[in-house]
């Protein structure tokens, strides 16, 4: 096990998304590069930290990809737009609630 995985594992262990990620110190990423870079793209994110604190995660283009895809939900302008109620015209000027008095 890579040091680094234990402490890995402590850190995020409330997280469990973040749980299996590899750390790399900036030092580290930096000499090996190519190393970072393949690991990325085969077992995926990597996390790189500064001084023992999350710096950055690097991801293969292909997992960028799909977290920047819109998701295959429909926003909520095009929910509204197709509802039964679109034309309906809502009163919002309503009678107003009492407000009481209160003595602080």
């Amino acid at each position: 096990m890579h040091p680094a995985d234990d402490r890995t594992t402590r850190r995020y262990r409330s997280f469990p998304a973040l749980a299996g990620y590899r750390d790399w110190k900036l030092h580290d990423a930096k000499a090996r590069f190519s190393d970072l870079v393949r690991q990325a793209r085969e077992e995926g994110p990597q996390r790189v930290t500064v001084y023992g604190e999350d710096a950055v995660m690097v991801v293969s283009a292909a997992t960028f990809a799909r977290m920047i895809q819109p998701a295959d939900r429909p926003s909520l302008y095009e929910l509204l737009s197709q509802s039964p109620l679109r034309d309906v015209e809502f009163d919002f000027e309503g009678e107003r609630s009492p407000v009481r008095e209160v003595e602080l």
